[in-house]
């Protein structure tokens, strides 16, 4: 079975082909980061129309990268949410197209589930239970998996997604966007013990806020105005790092697991990725971590996604979920 999943939630237009032994046969990504640069953030509208522009395109790029035609795909995916609105619309309205053009079933997918689902990308062979950490400019949360498709959030922020610190914590000091990659590259040359900033909620639980490590990298900056900010990134990045890794073992170790993985755009953040893979040889723990290109919004995780709940759904009902509609606040359970 081949599937052609389709990735619109928030600024990345993507398309891949993935088979049913999840391997990624081809994988677009067309990023709006230069139209969205001068605003410092992504604007839904323009979001939404660059979509559009892109969609057809991607998928066409997508399909001939494959080496297949269109009409040899027997399922078409989407992400139906969370996301920006306008923006999931068209990437659920071009698959559902697709799906009744070819009489093929339809599958939208949880966004968050395809951020798991790059992991499997990484090890097919990856079996639940496992403890996953999603981390991304919208999202921060500890899941535990205990089959695919049963899900236990059992943490989240309570205030800012770990990349939307990233990311503001780069505007207020002049760096630009985004600032993920930004701070990590520039922490590289910095030194983390230079600024130390405050781990919010280290040891209390398994919730996250990055609201009041933000406060206090500009408190810290305004305070001390000739700090190198290769410095100021290193210290922020560390204890964002800090916090996050933690969390993940303590969850990992404390619900009896023995694999956790990391997913999501901030999971491409290289002093993380080292972390965590420190912290799993330390505590005897499996770690996963999916390739970089697969950490970023892309269409192969929602087709890995839409593939298994495909499997687990069958194709009683699927044709109804033509009429499903995007879901902005799309819960992962």
């Amino acid at each position: 079975m081949l599937v052609l999943a389709i990735e619109t939630s928030c600024d990345e237009t993507a398309a891949a082909i993935v088979d049913e032994r999840v391997r990624v046969l081809s994988s677009v990504v067309s990023t709006q980061v230069e139209l969205h640069a001068p605003f410092g953030g992504v604007v839904p509208e323009i979001a939404s129309r660059a979509h559009l522009e892109l969609v057809l395109p991607v998928v066409q790029q997508a399909v001939s990268d494959a080496g297949i035609r269109i009409d040899e795909v027997e399922l078409f995916a989407a992400t139906r949410g969370p996301g920006l609105a306008g923006a999931l619309i068209v990437g659920v309205a071009a698959a559902k197209a697709f799906a009744l053009v070819f009489d093929r079933p339809f599958v939208g997918v949880n966004h968050h589930e395809g951020h798991l689902y790059a992991a499997v990308l990484q090890e097919p062979d990856l079996a639940p239970p496992f403890m996953t950490l999603i981390v991304s400019g919208g999202h921060t949360m500890i899941v535990a998996t205990d089959a695919f498709g049963c899900y236990r959030i059992l943490g989240r922020t309570v205030d800012d997604a770990a990349g939307e610190a990233f990311d503001k914590v780069a505007r207020y000091c002049g760096l630009g966007y985004p600032g993920g990659p930004i701070i990590d590259q520039l922490a590289a040359t910095g030194d983390p013990l230079a600024v130390r900033l405050p781990r919010p909620m280290l040891h209390d639980g398994y919730d996250f806020s990055f609201s009041g490590l933000k406060t206090a990298v500009v408190r810290y900056f305004d305070d001390h105005p000739q700090t190198r900010v290769v410095d100021l990134a290193a210290g922020f990045q560390a204890a964002a790092v800090e916090v996050l890794t933690t969390k993940l073992v303590k969850a990992t170790v404390d619900e009896h697991m023995d694999t956790m993985v990391i997913g999501g755009g901030v999971a491409a953040n290289s002093a993380l990725r080292a972390a965590v893979v420190a912290a799993g040889e330390t505590a005897g723990i499996r770690v996963v971590v999916p390739d970089r290109a697969f950490c970023t919004d892309n269409a192969a995780m929602i087709g890995a996604a839409a593939l298994a709940q495909f499997a687990r759904d069958g194709s009683d009902g699927l044709p109804s979920s033509l009429a499903s509609s995007v879901v902005p606040g799309l819960r992962l359970s």
